[in-house]
């Protein structure tokens, strides 16, 4: 056992049940003692992310398909994607605790995982910086690393609100639209209620989108009215859409983004993660909308 983990430490554990990590509320499973988990499960990329930064990273085993950050995470065993996963495949590396970003599934595999007796601790998320500050707490809690958590969570916390105070700075906003797919010619983007949504607002921009909820197929002529001065895209996605098979596009093409080419692509993981990293990727993609003069406030 690593150094940093407490010998003779003993973790509040319910083996054959869901543990509800809900940081903040106080929700918890009854609680049953344990030894502390050492062969650890993570199925959500900024969960991942977030084990790493708390130093706690030794005790990972595996992890699913969106945890590509930082690359040493690449090398544990892949249990596959976050929201296509199978039991058999989680279940066979042999883990002492799962730690999983809600909406894990499918629903019928989650069953099956829950049902296995193992802890299964579910991390709510969520697309503004409190659910970021929440996820760091929640998963330094099923760590037994609350006093990391909490350095990690206010250190996470300052550069959010510095890059809010950024955003609000800015008074002549640009306008983005999230292109999550432009395969086949259909156009489905990010509107409202969405971490692409979230991550557009904290960068100090607009979300062309924004009257549409969730992610959704958008018509051309929608597009056209929407009038979004950047098309920001997710890079490493399913989507095998060129840049310039955007760019071609007939609705995107009578847009102001469209006239000007501008089109950017992002690690998907850096923009929509929602981890430790989400005050870096608003600033990234502020400079990439304003320039210099996002830092002053143009």
């Amino acid at each position: 056992m690593r150094a940093s983990v407490k010998l003779g430490r003993r973790r509040l554990l319910l083996g054959g049940c869901l543990i509800a990590a809900l940081a903040g509320t106080g929700t918890s499973a009854v609680p049953a003692f344990a030894d502390e988990p050492n062969r650890i499960v993570t199925i959500g990329g900024s969960l991942t992310e977030i084990v790493y930064a708390l130093g706690e990273e030794d005790r990972l085993i595996a992890r699913d398909s969106t945890s590509s950050f930082p690359s040493a995470a690449g090398e544990l065993p892949d249990v596959g994607y976050i929201r296509q996963l199978s039991p058999e495949g989680v279940l066979s590396v042999n883990p002492d605790m799962i730690i999983a970003l809600e909406g894990f599934g499918p629903p019928e595999a989650a069953s099956v995982i829950k049902q296995a007796g193992i802890p299964v601790v579910v991390i709510p998320d969520g697309y503004d910086n409190d659910s970021i500050i929440r996820k760091i707490r929640a998963t330094a809690s099923a760590l037994g690393r609350e006093e990391a958590g909490e350095e990690l969570a206010a250190k996470t916390a300052a550069e959010l609100a510095a890059a809010q105070a950024a955003a609000e700075g800015i008074t002549d906003k640009r306008k983005v639209m999230f292109l999550l797919s432009a395969a086949g010619g259909r156009l489905m983007a990010g509107g409202s209620h969405t971490h692409a949504d979230g991550i557009i607002s904290l960068a100090g921009g607009v979300n062309a989108m924004a009257d549409v909820n969730g992610y959704k197929p958008v018509s051309n002529e929608a597009v056209i009215e929407a009038a979004p001065e950047l098309i920001l895209r997710m890079r490493g996605g399913g989507d095998q859409s060129s840049d310039a098979d955007v760019l071609a596009h007939p609705a995107i093409m009578a847009t102001p983004a469209g006239k000007e080419g501008k089109v950017v692509a992002m690690d998907g993981l850096f923009i929509l993660g929602f981890g430790p990293r989400t005050a870096a990727a608003a600033h990234e993609l502020s400079e990439i909308l304003y320039g210099d003069t996002a830092a002053a406030g143009n």
